[in-house]
């Protein structure tokens, strides 16, 4: 295990890499403790069957960055669990609940939802072990995924990055890959300030309509269990089609590394606005800044989930919440977009280059930095 922190490490961390299983209800996982120079590391349990220690150690990082680039008193972390979240309920909490035991011992961790687990699994944690965030209201959470935390925090970035490209948001075209938990909340909540979802896909496919989508409609079927790409009204398309629709704001609100020296080529908009965690190589990053379309890196423009977690962490309220999150977003994007033009880099260097700072100097104040 030690080899394994070796290969990882850098001037930041990782502190921590734990593998844990239980073949009796048939877990396995891994959690990354990334830097906890700042505070208990706050970061998501990702539920999928293809994870690694890899992505787990990347996602890791981009917690510790989003943490302090918002200025929040976390360290980063991400613990992943290799299983379909789609299994049986009964069998699920079986899974979270022993995943939550496997972590017990490690308190500077603090377990928050992410892709594949939800409110209802903290609470699950919560009640094993007595510490996570993204709980239900009922055991006094604000529920971030409920609430759309993560896409309003996007939306508010939107609207300060609209003032760097060539992009309004009254009018822009929006097209998500993913239209799940994220992708659903950006798109309602640009949709207010005036833009036109024309793309959405979810894994089993696309739907695309020049004319624009009724996102309300759009939600409502996909709640149903049907898969975006059945919705009546549009083109039905792939899953990897959603790269190539024709719009102003692309949004990645899934898996990440989506986008890719390979096929970063097909994008046909102004502004990449990161929804999900580490959605671009670093070879798609540089594609993009090298065609003119800015994008905004993940750890600050989808920073909204963490921030209402540790509002949530705090004893704060919904409304608090929501407040702390334009503040930050706002503050953050523009520093971050500011430095980037007036320094000519690209946005996911100066982004790396503030949280960069910060962590470096909560380490300078820490016994063992």
């Amino acid at each position: 295990m030690t080899e394994e922190i070796f290969r990882f490490c850098d001037e930041y961390g990782p502190e921590k890499i734990i593998h844990f299983a239980n073949p009796a209800i048939e877990l396995k996982g891994i959690l990354v403790i990334d830097n906890v120079a700042a505070g208990p590391a706050i970061g998501g349990t990702r539920m999928a069957p293809d994870v690694s220690v890899e992505e787990c150690v990347r996602l890791a990082r981009a917690m510790t960055f989003k943490n302090a680039a918002a200025g929040l008193p976390h360290g980063g972390a991400k613990a992943v669990i290799f299983a379909d979240p789609a299994m049986p309920l009964e069998k699920k909490e079986s899974v979270i609940r022993g995943y939550a035991c496997a972590i017990s011992e490690f308190t500077d961790y603090i377990a928050g939802p992410d892709m594949g687990t939800d409110e209802i699994a903290m609470a699950w944690v919560r009640d094993e072990i007595g510490r996570s965030v993204g709980l239900p209201r009922e055991v006094g959470g604000i529920p971030l995924d409920e609430i759309g935390a993560t896409g309003f925090g996007l939306a508010t970035a939107a609207e300060v990055a609209q003032e760097f490209c060539d992009v309004t948001i009254k009018g822009a075209r929006v097209a998500i890959q993913g239209f799940g938990a994220v992708g659903k909340h950006a798109a309602q909540f640009l949709i207010e300030r005036g833009a036109v979802l024309v793309g959405a896909s979810d894994s089993r496919g696309t739907i695309a309509n020049p004319d624009g989508i009724d996102v309300d409609c759009l939600v409502a079927h996909k709640e149903g269990g049907k898969p975006v790409a059945d919705y009546p009204d549009g083109q039905k398309l792939s899953c990897d089609d959603i790269i190539a629709v024709p719009c102003d704001i692309w949004i990645p609100a899934a898996r990440p590394d989506v986008l890719r020296e390979d096929n970063v080529g097909q994008l046909d908009c102004k502004m990449v606005l990161q929804g999900a965690n580490i959605p671009a190589t670093l070879e798609a990053e540089v594609k993009l800044h090298e065609r003119g379309i800015l994008s905004v890196p993940d750890f600050i423009a989808n920073a909204g989930g963490v921030i209402c977690a540790s509002v949530e962490y705090h004893g704060g309220t919904e409304t608090s919440a929501f407040a702390t999150i334009e503040e930050k977003l706002r503050l953050n994007t523009r520093a971050v977009l500011m430095d980037a033009r007036d320094e000519k880099l690209a946005p996911r260097a100066a982004a790396i280059k503030l949280a960069g700072e910060r962590v470096r100097r909560a380490m300078s104040l820490t016994r063992w930095g």
